[in-house]
């Protein structure tokens, strides 16, 4: 099989553990060269990730005879602009997400790849990691029967004030860099799953604001929609929460999944919901990795202890009850 020879626009945080290191990794696949316009920092990333060539000019990635395919990391203001340059280049692009500012752009971006016969891929690689295709096989085997409707909520704490010193405003906050807030920048990894199991949402009502004034871009997102395959969903997302928590809930006709988009979890030891009762033999939540995840799981163990579904349990004098676990699988 050929190698692929990746130049790579933009050289930022993304690129240093998620995406960068990942083109050396891969089979049949090389880094060849990376460009950012802060020539100085170019050199850096590439010092340090033995990347054997940098510049800071895009045009030299671009037009580049050693170079097969061209992945986008800058912010999201410049995505289109990129886009179509590799395209009329002939290159293939794989571009972060999100996509474009905005869905014009996105078309334009679809629509110039189309023209010039080449791939457009976008950075939405959790529906490959092993712990969303244990979701996805839970649900394709019939684990919890049909599924009936999704939810998605997503709790955040506003950033420290340290974020906005002097006046700054966090790059995925201000409009014209990101396109939107947090949730443009973020929930997409969330819909895109969902997408990829349940088909394209083909209506949607929603609601989006600003509630605590911290920042231009809205803070808070409520939203309905219906799926292709006749799915529901709800999801509810607000950046200035008192508390970090975040979660989807996968609803069938004979139990319950809940997974979580961001959070570190162990792939390996999925577990369901069954008519009520957690099925944990099949493994359970491994520590958490770090600080924050531990208090965050004491303190979901914590919930989880004093939250009991009661369910009515007759018996001869139809007086009797018993308690039993919260109704909640998870991945």
């Amino acid at each position: 099989m050929k190698t692929i020879r990746w130049g790579m626009i933009g050289c930022g945080d993304v690129t240093e553990k998620k995406s960068g290191p990942g083109f050396a990794k891969a089979a049949n696949s090389q880094l060849v060269a990376v460009m950012r316009r802060n020539g100085a920092l170019a050199a850096d990333y590439a010092r340090r990730h033995g990347v054997t060539r940098w510049h800071d000019d895009a045009d030299a990635i671009i037009g580049a005879r050693d170079i097969d395919a061209v992945y986008i990391a800058t912010l999201t203001d410049t995505h289109r602009e990129y886009a179509l340059r590799c395209a009329a280049a002939g290159k293939p692009v794989y571009v972060e997400k999100p996509m474009g500012m905005n869905h014009a752009e996105c078309l334009d971006m679809i629509a110039a790849c189309r023209v010039a016969g080449v791939p457009l891929w976008v950075g939405y690689y959790r529906r490959a990691l092993p712990r969303f295709l244990a979701v996805r096989d839970l649900v394709a085997g019939g684990a919890i029967g049909s599924v009936r409707m999704v939810l998605s909520r997503q709790f955040q704490r506003l950033p420290g004030p340290e974020a906005f010193a002097a006046g700054a405003v966090p790059w995925r906050v201000d409009p014209a860099l990101s396109g939107g807030g947090f949730f443009f920048e973020a929930a997409c990894h969330t819909l895109d799953f969902l997408d990829f199991l349940f088909g394209p949402i083909n209506d949607v009502r929603a609601f989006a604001a600003n509630q605590a004034g911290a920042y231009r871009a809205e803070d808070i997102v409520a939203a309905t929609y219906r799926f292709a395959s006749g799915v529901y969903g709800s999801g509810t997302w607000c950046y200035t929460a008192d508390f970090d928590d975040e979660y989807n809930e996968i609803i069938g006709a004979t139990g319950r999944i809940r997974f979580s988009t961001s959070a570190r979890t162990d792939p390996r030891h999925p577990r369901r919901c069954h008519r009520g009762i957690a099925d944990r033999r099949s493994g359970a939540r491994p520590p958490a990795a770090d600080p924050d995840d531990r208090r965050r799981a004491q303190r979901q163990r914590q919930v989880r202890k004093h939250r009991r579904v009661r369910c009515a349990h007759r018996t001869g004098d139809g007086r009797d009850s018993r308690r039993i676990p919260r109704a909640v699988a998870t991945i």
